[in-house]
């Protein structure tokens, strides 16, 4: 993806039922990960981003992780609080894979802007260096 182009908006219910809306990551880079518990290559991700949120949260970083799991909810917060997830875990719904163009295969990332525009776009295994040189250039600007 050459073009940066605008973020959809969306609005998802996290492990605790809670409401949370991509306008709470206003002002922040995000990385919008589209994971499942089931996912050998997502599960591999997971333990970069946990790093990567400790490491550049207090810089702006926002890690969001977007469950496809079809398994029930205590699944997917048993699976969260088992690997020590430390970024939200928010649930997919048919309107956010729509709106981010589909998702074809797991994992799917992408690297959104502090003004929120998609800058890049990830499908399957992301080297962990590779996401983390996105994300360092994008907290320098």
């Amino acid at each position: 993806m050459e073009t940066a182009k605008p973020a959809p908006a969306w609005e998802l219910k996290d492990l605790d039922g809670k409401t949370v809306h991509s306008s709470d990551f206003k002002g922040k880079v995000v990385v919008l990960n589209f994971w499942a518990t089931w996912c050998p290559p997502c599960r591999a991700e997971i333990t970069d981003f946990i790093a990567l949120q400790k490491k550049y949260a207090a810089q702006g970083l926002a890690v969001v992780g977007v469950s496809v799991d079809q398994a029930d909810l205590k699944t997917v917060k048993s699976f969260a609080q088992k690997n020590g997830i430390n970024y939200s875990v928010v649930l997919v719904d048919d309107k956010i894979a729509d709106a981010y163009g589909g998702i074809d295969g797991l994992p799917t990332t992408f690297i959104i802007d502090r003004s929120d525009r998609i800058v890049k776009q990830h499908l399957g295994f992301t080297a962990p260096a590779e996401i983390e040189k996105e994300v360092t250039k994008l907290l320098a600007q």
